[in-house]
């Protein structure tokens, strides 16, 4: 058994990571298309966005403030390591922003930034031998309660941990190295 929130972020780096006719629900999911080596050829990323829209799932681009335009995207991610203030003009220009952190400067930051969202990183512990360091569940509703804003809980979030989210205090989560790993396996869970 799934437990279910209000909303699943899905944070992908291809528009192939994902196959769009899987998911059913409408209205509970945000796509994050966070592309840092090659953008993907623009006229699909256009058909993408289009389809996204038509399945009424949310579409935003991380850090790029032309691609968001070119594509009419529904807001802006903003990672961890960019802490640029100038970006809250975007919100004037009726954009949603999220943003990502990974400690309490970089929360402090993205509070500044004018995020209404932040993707918070990392609640379970990650098989990569560079990214030392995790929260858990305890932990992270402990700190949750002590903040005001909405955190999303994000990392080592997988098939065999995906029960424990029930026990999170957050009415959302992201997932990024579990949609490539076993897409079929998790979006039979998920959709």
């Amino acid at each position: 058994m799934f437990t279910f929130k209000k909303k699943y972020f899905l944070i992908i780096e291809n528009i192939k990571d994902i196959d769009l006719r899987n998911i059913k629900l409408i209205n509970k999911y945000t796509i994050i298309y966070r592309n840092t080596d090659k953008i993907d050829n623009i006229n699909n990323l256009i058909k993408f966005r289009r389809y996204c829209k038509a399945k009424k799932i949310d579409f935003y681009v991380s850090n790029d403030e032309k691609l968001i335009t070119i594509l009419r995207a529904d807001g802006l991610y903003i990672s961890a390591h960019n802490r640029n203030l100038g970006l809250v003009k975007l919100k004037q220009s009726n954009f949603k922003i999220i943003g990502s952190a990974h400690n309490i400067k970089e929360l402090n930051t993205k509070i500044l930034q004018g995020c209404s969202s932040v993707v918070f990183s990392r609640l379970f512990k990650v098989k990569n031998p560079l990214k030392k360091g995790f929260m858990g569940v305890i932990k992270f509703n402990l700190f949750k309660l002590s903040r005001r804003e909405n955190l999303v809980p994000l990392g080592g979030i997988n098939l065999s941990n995906l029960n424990k989210l029930k026990m999170v205090k957050s009415n959302s989560f992201a997932l990024l190295s579990e949609i490539k790993k076993k897409p079929a396996k998790l979006f039979n869970r998920l959709f």
